[in-house]
């Protein structure tokens, strides 16, 4: 409610319009009816607002993360729908407390310790968090003094929920000294950290990587001349931009990875395949991973690659596909090898096929007059190092 009041008294001052909207993720008794009570709220304000149902959790995994995740998901859909490139959400200097002594929990690096960013881009759109330096006792000060009313969330006290108990540990460190201001410092700190050593990671990119079928290629003397943080973030980011996991893979899965590469191992992490060629540390999709994915022409296959006809060829057919090359698509390409990549990576690279007849490879040679695109191409490698 507090941000709601401050965002509508900002969209005033800069006569921008304001869009509201409230999830419902079914999980309480009465939030229905405080979902309502925000949108009688927007009304008298003149503010448009919508109420978002999630009700898909099936009662598996992390309640707190799968909701997290659901909540994003909608709005941003929400937004696109309505032509809105940015949302605010109100987390406050507590959440962000909060989450550094979960973090802490976990053993988190740099990364983890810097926690909730101020503004970032996720599902195409734009989230800032402007309540990040403000307490919730001081948001409730606010609503106190401009006579606004606001609903306390039962489960803030339910102690089943990590957060909870972090909640509950922030308010007995008070004595040592740490409290919700502190730690949003050090997480302000850590940011800082982070931004130079992903500026860093940026240039080594630069000078060593580049995107070949899909595959991020390092040279790995280059690479093995580089700080170790700096070679794990840029093995990170290239199992990132591969597979399109919104996370990155655990600490310990990468240190495993690192060990393996320095050993002259290939090693495969969240459905990502890496191994040495000659001079060179090819990370690539796992055959594993694309084997079953199917999809029409001109539609995205593996969320990364759209194959169609080269412009001024005819409509592709009807009984076409898209679908890894394989071993069943390399033993009808017989100049696969011209194309000069690796056995492995060749496997996972999108083909056409009609039943199990291969129609063409554009990546390996055998174009027959189609195209495979990346989506998202090279310089998004690049750009997604500095993208925090």
């Amino acid at each position: 409610m507090a941000l709601l009041h401050l965002m509508h008294d900002l969209a005033k001052r800069h006569d921008t319009r304001l869009f509201a909207v409230t999830v419902n993720h079914n999980l309480r008794e009465g939030a229905e009816a405080e979902a309502r009570a925000v949108g009688d709220y927007c009304a008298a304000l003149g503010v448009p607002h919508d109420i978002l149902i999630w009700d898909d959790w099936d009662g598996k995994g992390n309640l707190q993360a799968s909701a997290r995740d659901a909540r994003y998901r909608r709005m941003a859909e929400w937004a696109e729908h309505l032509g809105v490139g940015t949302i605010a959400v109100g987390h406050t200097a507590d959440d962000q407390a909060e989450t550094v002594l979960m973090r802490l929990g976990r053993r988190a690096g740099v990364d983890g310790l810097a926690a909730i960013p101020p503004r970032t881009v996720r599902h195409g759109i734009v989230w800032v968090r402007p309540l990040l330096s403000v307490t919730r006792a001081d948001l409730r000060w606010y609503l106190r003094q401009n006579g606004i009313g606001w609903s306390e969330d039962p489960s803030n006290d339910d102690n089943r929920f990590v957060r909870i108990k972090a909640r509950q540990a922030l308010a007995a460190l008070g004595d040592l000294g740490i409290d919700a201001s502190g730690l949003a410092v050090v997480a302000a700190q850590m940011r800082d950290a982070r931004s130079a050593l992903d500026w860093q990671t940026f240039l080594a990119a630069r000078e060593l990587a580049h995107v070949n079928a899909g595959a991020v290629v390092l040279q790995e003397r280059r690479l093995r001349i580089q700080p170790e943080e700096i070679q794990r973030r840029l093995l990170v980011r290239a199992l990132g931009w591969v597979s399109g996991n919104d996370y990155p893979p655990r600490r310990t899965a990468v240190a495993t990875l690192m060990a393996a590469l320095r050993a002259g191992q290939a090693a495969t992490v969240d459905g990502c395949h890496a191994l040495r060629v000659d001079e060179d540390i090819w990370v690539f999709r796992e055959h594993e991973a694309v084997r079953h994915l199917r999809s029409c022409p001109g539609v995205p296959w593996d969320g990364r690659w759209r194959v169609m006809p080269i412009q001024g060829h005819e409509r592709p057919a009807k009984d076409l596909h898209i679908a890894a090359l394989g071993h069943e698509g390399i033993a009808q390409c017989a100049e696969w090898r011209a194309a000069g990549l690796p056995f492995p990576v060749a496997l996972s690279t999108p083909a056409v096929w009609r039943d199990d007849t291969l129609v063409a490879a554009p990546l390996v040679g055998a174009a027959q007059n189609w195209h495979a695109a990346l989506q998202a191409g090279e310089e998004t490698f690049f750009a997604g190092l500095l993208s925090h």
